[in-house]
């Protein structure tokens, strides 16, 4: 098993975050937020964002010494309030290790301790097989499939939504 640890991001994280992201296979499975290319200044920017929030929201996921990806936690507002999606990468070097996997079997109870939240959900695309069955495999229940609600380079995907609920 793949040993890693989930962090605070630090400014001396730039290098290792914009080498491991700025991968299209990476940004092809996200929203347009996260950019590609990623430069040193997406880099900058994301880092400078996140660093300081308290509590910690955005993680960096760190393997050998590197931050190789990232999962956070993104608190909804107003009726959504009890929510809070949640969002990865992983460097590609490193799919298929069960890294995301056990990245949110640790970061459930840290949500669910840290925010006022009943419901944790992630929207992987439904060509993300591996996303979905790191959820699957860390708990998360498949709640919906939105067919062709995304659009991303001129093609059309469904989203999928999972959820896993705080234990009572």
């Amino acid at each position: 098993m793949l040993p890693f640890t989930l962090r605070p991001w630090r400014l001396d994280d730039l290098d290792s975050l914009v080498r491991h992201a700025d991968n299209p296979r990476i940004a092809g499975n996200l929203t347009n937020a996260f950019p590609h290319p990623y430069t040193r200044e997406d880099g900058e920017r994301f880092i400078n964002m996140v660093k300081d929030h308290e509590p910690t929201r955005i993680f960096a996921i760190e393997i050998n010494g590197e931050a190789c990806g990232g999962i956070g936690i993104h608190p909804q507002q107003d009726i959504y309030a009890k929510n809070a999606e949640i969002g990865y990468w992983l460097s590609e070097d490193y799919w298929g290790n069960g890294v995301i996997t056990r990245a949110l079997e640790q970061i459930v109870p840290y949500a669910f301790a840290q925010f006022d939240i009943t419901r944790l959900f992630a929207r992987p695309f439904h060509t993300n097989i591996g996303s979905q069955r790191a959820l699957e495999k860390a708990g998360f229940k498949l709640e919906a499939r939105l067919a062709q609600t995304l659009f991303k380079q001129g093609v059309y995907y469904d989203e999928l939504i999972y959820s896993v609920l705080r234990e009572p």
